[in-house]
């Protein structure tokens, strides 16, 4: 399976424009990571955003993001997000706004991140809501974690970090977007 933005990052910004400088930066760090078989994933992963100019920068840490779990190639929460009381909990990709946070029409603010967390209960899963395989992004086969519902495919490089503490550059591909959004994880 190869998906879409395959292509190095170009001088443009899909619509003509010039490129993010942070965007740019960000994809060049991803395309020197070494690549990441599905079993080096498992595990638990904590989360926090890259900032590129995405649609999407900030958002996530403004909703209590806390990471991904992987507790097999067909066993993944995508989305582990902190409760007020610290609790995390796996949250189904479905019931969230991803296509209007994408277009940067969701409000960023840590008050309401708070607010949100008070329905992170309802908004729950104990399903698996993402598997992995190995996927060609950008010209590298590696592990790449697949949304059962939505149309996007998270890939992943290893950027840093020694055995049991390493660090992987995550980039999110979602049908639509003129650009990636790109993401760190840290094993927890």
């Amino acid at each position: 399976m190869t998906t879409g933005p395959a292509r190095p990052a170009g001088p443009d910004d899909g619509e003509g424009g010039p490129a993010d400088p942070r965007l740019v930066a960000a994809l060049e760090a991803f395309d020197a990571g070494a690549a990441v078989m599905p079993q080096d994933l498992l595990g638990r992963w904590r989360g926090s955003e890259v900032p590129t100019g995405h649609p999407m920068d900030g958002l996530l840490e403004a909703y209590r993001w806390w990471g991904k779990e992987f507790r097999s190639t067909e066993d993944v929460d995508p989305l582990l997000f902190a409760g007020r009381d610290g609790t995390v909990r796996a949250l189904d990709p479905r019931l969230l706004p991803l296509a209007v946070a994408a277009r940067g029409w969701a409000p960023r603010s840590a008050a309401l991140g708070r607010v949100v967390a008070v329905a992170h209960p309802l908004l729950a899963t104990r399903r698996p809501r993402a598997r992995v395989r190995e996927t060609e992004v950008r010209g590298v086969v590696g592990a790449a974690m697949v949304y059962d519902h939505l149309p996007v495919v998270d890939a992943f490089r290893r950027v840093g970090g020694t055995a049991g503490e390493e660090e992987l550059l995550g980039l999110m591909d979602r049908r639509g977007d003129r650009v990636p959004f790109l993401f760190r994880l840290r094993r927890a």
